[in-house]
């Protein structure tokens, strides 16, 4: 078995995923190609995956590097299994661009990787990007299986689904641990393990039933507390938006609430600021992460570059996923696939995050039927922009991105027409070389 990781110079995440392939017996006698366009990061990666080869695996796989796009077939040529961590434009320039030049119109936002006009414009300079990976997947190893972790999720698992004949899924942290974060969070005692139903987008799927081992549904419990918290004044707490979700629509959802802040046309609003406080919105959280990811690897490289690294399996779907494929073991995940019929009252074309069994015949998508109206209307108003900026990608025309940005809720909510025309314009501009030539 072969996994080659796309994006290698993610050295903490490389580890969670790689480490887990090799204590897993099933997996650990692999080959593990690490590639990356950043040769000072790609090295570091080796360094410590070789490490953790030795420490936890007695050297039982076989570590190899490769950087740059001249290499990147080599280190894809025969792979059973792709994991994707890249970052087109990385922090500078280009998550710098997507919340400055914003700024400047007056439009603010939390995180920006994922919906809303940095998603727009994160999948417009990542999608190009995967075209490559996979036409030369198409040619080395047209039978592996893609493993998507970048942002924007929904955006580029709708490419990959729609655009390419290769096998894909799309795999978010959120899914796993929304349930008894919320339980946790909310002081709520339950029995293990717990039965959950999931469904709707990335970052935007819906907690729909929740019960605990003995069959007690939790959501009206669930619902009185959220409501208390809203009610009480907390500002505070770090999940009053998705506690109003819950309040105004029924339900919570798997992504944080800094993440739906701005997904939508409720909270960041320039006329009513006093909602930034009222609901606790981190406004420019992301680029304070980025700087302090940065910062904080400086200090933390030589614990993962050392002789003694060492790893204990995580909860990444990654490993999992392997180790149900090559054992037939079934495993379930949330992943994020084509809709076609799963969820009936979404488009067949939209990319939906759902249970999927996995096994020796793949990863299979679980049907869902339909969600609550009022949460697939959540949902649409993130599909459509996610669908023209597919459509943006793949056509190259410029209009596309045009009318992506004017469907965003809270860009729209925000900013008029000829400002939104003109924000595209500059962020096109600002981006230079990182995106295509549109028309």
């Amino acid at each position: 078995m072969k996994v080659t990781f796309m994006g290698a110079g993610s050295t903490v995440f490389a580890k969670n995923v790689l480490g887990d392939v090799m204590t897993t017996p099933a997996l650990r006698e692999c080959e593990i190609a690490l590639y990356d366009i950043d040769g000072e990061r790609l090295e570091e990666s080796y360094i410590m995956i070789t490490a953790l080869n030795r420490n936890i695996n007695e050297n039982r796989a076989v570590v190899t590097k490769h950087l740059g796009v001249e290499n990147r077939k080599e280190a894809l040529r025969n792979a059973d299994f792709v994991v994707n961590a890249i970052q087109v434009g990385l922090y500078e320039p280009c998550t710098v661009i997507d919340f400055e030049v914003p700024k400047k119109y007056g439009l603010r936002q939390t995180i920006a990787d994922s919906n809303g006009i940095g998603g727009i414009f994160r999948a417009l300079r990542t999608i190009p990007v995967l075209k490559d990976f996979t036409d030369d997947m198409t040619e080395v190893c047209p039978n592996a299986y893609f493993l998507n972790y970048t942002n924007p999720m929904a955006q580029l698992a709708g490419y990959l689904g729609r655009y390419t004949g290769i096998k894909s899924v799309g795999l978010c942290h959120s899914v796993q641990g929304c349930s008894r974060g919320l339980l946790n969070d909310l002081g709520i005692e339950y029995k293990e393990p717990i039965r959950e139903k999931i469904a709707g987008i990335n970052h935007m799927g819906w907690l729909l039933e929740l019960e605990d081992a003995d069959g007690n549904d939790l959501y009206p419990e669930i619902r009185k507390r959220a409501i208390d918290v809203l009610n009480s004044g907390n500002k505070e707490h770090h999940d009053l938006v998705r506690y109003e979700y819950i309040r105004r629509f029924g339900h919570y959802c798997t992504e944080s609430s800094e993440h739906n802040a701005e997904y939508n046309n409720f909270f960041i609003k320039s006329k009513y600021p006093e909602l930034i406080e009222r609901y606790n919105i981190p406004l420019d959280e992301y680029p304070r992460r980025c700087i302090h990811q940065i910062a904080r690897w400086k200090e933390d490289k030589l614990k993962y570059l050392n002789d003694e690294v060492n790893h204990e399996r995580s909860k990444e779907y990654a490993s999992y996923i392997m180790e149900a494929i090559i054992t037939d073991n079934a495993y379930k995940i949330g992943g994020n696939v084509i809709n076609n019929g799963l969820i009936t009252n979404l488009p067949d074309e939209a990319c939906v995050e759902v249970a999927c069994l996995v096994n020796k015949n793949g990863i299979q998508p679980c049907f869902q039927g339909a969600l609550p109206p009022q949460l697939a209307a959540m949902n649409m108003l993130n599909i459509n922009v996610q669908l023209l900026t597919i459509e943006a990608a793949v056509t190259l025309k410029k209009d596309a991105i045009y009318q992506a940005a004017l469907l965003d809720p809270h860009t729209s909510s925000e900013l008029s027409i000829d400002e939104i025309i003109n924000l595209c314009d500059d962020l096109i501009e600002a981006h230079g070389d990182y995106l295509p030539k549109y028309h």
